[in-house]
């Protein structure tokens, strides 16, 4: 197979990924607000991808995040974009200044690059949000999730 049609399907491959999978990502690994537990995220895979981000060698991480009844994750931001899928419950999500949005089971989001995703939350009072999130990352970044410092 020629160096063309290898990108081709290497990309065809990403999109398929991102649009299957969706991305997000609440807060990987982060207290949750408000609450002395943890939101629960599972890595499910990740993989070095022929596509470059910033001029940067790539990776694609794919994680579910469980959150409970009324569990917040703490604002944070991502080293490259994130598609997300709402696998169960509802997710209520806001990034930079933009007010805030509720995802139901089924629907999709995407960050760009750097952006503050400061509401990261399950709005109901019973039963979990899951959701599957895919972030694309420089494959030297130290962390996938940056916290943001505290004001």
């Amino acid at each position: 197979m020629n160096a063309g049609k290898r990108g081709l399907l290497a990309g065809g491959a990403l999109i398929a990924l991102a649009l299957a999978a969706g991305v997000f990502v609440g807060a990987v690994g982060m207290a949750v607000a408000g609450h002395d537990e943890k939101e629960t995220v599972t890595p499910i895979s990740a993989w070095d991808i022929v596509e470059k981000l910033d001029g940067k060698e790539t990776k694609a991480t794919v994680v579910e995040v469980t959150l409970g009844p009324g569990q917040a994750g703490e604002p944070h931001r991502h080293p490259g974009p994130v598609f997300g899928y709402v696998i169960e419950g509802q997710y209520e999500w806001a990034i930079d200044d933009q007010p805030s949005k509720v995802f139901k089971a089924g629907e999709t989001f995407y960050e760009p690059t750097g952006c503050l995703h400061r509401v990261s939350k399950n709005p109901a009072a019973k039963g979990n949000t899951r959701v599957l999130a895919v972030v694309l990352h420089p494959r030297d970044a130290r962390q996938i999730t940056i916290p943001e410092p505290k004001k």
